[in-house]
């Protein structure tokens, strides 16, 4: 992607996010966060990623969804009165589930890191000394030679 695309591709992604917020009116995409925009070179066609914490099963993604697509005319039209451009992409929205698997994964260490705790520190300087024997031995963790 070229500099020019890159920048407006940020442009778009701040004013969607403006519009979607401030101005559109249906209750399914109030709290969605853009994660980026992908935009063609030629400007003709914009690719939306979007993600929400709440959109936890297929259902509610898919109301979103349609919620942004039934914006997205209105959202085009409000680009063009805001942006200098001579032409304005047409406006796709595709779910980018990265934000919720990095919750998912956030809750997996968390709960790695309660077990450890609960585990007590008796296990923990176990492993710290096994590490530090390993290393006067010039073994890694895993028992080979570095």
């Amino acid at each position: 992607m070229s500099r020019r695309t890159e920048r407006i591709a940020e442009q778009l992604r701040s004013e969607i996010a403006r519009v979607l917020m401030f101005e559109a009116t249906d209750p399914r995409i109030r709290l969605v966060t853009l994660t980026r925009v992908d935009v063609t070179p030629d400007l003709s066609r914009a690719v939306v990623f979007w993600s929400a914490i709440e959109t936890n099963n297929a259902d509610s993604i898919e109301q979103v969804g349609a919620g942004l697509r039934s914006a997205a005319p209105f959202v085009r039209s409000r680009l063009a009165q805001v942006l200098p451009l001579r032409r304005i992409p047409e406006l796709h929205f595709r779910f980018d589930p990265s934000l919720v698997k990095g919750d998912e994964m956030l809750a997996l260490l968390r709960n790695l890191s309660d077990e450890r705790a609960a585990a007590g520190p008796a296990n923990e300087q176990r492993t710290d000394g096994a590490d530090r024997a390993a290393d006067e031995r010039g073994e890694g963790t895993d028992g080979e030679s570095t």
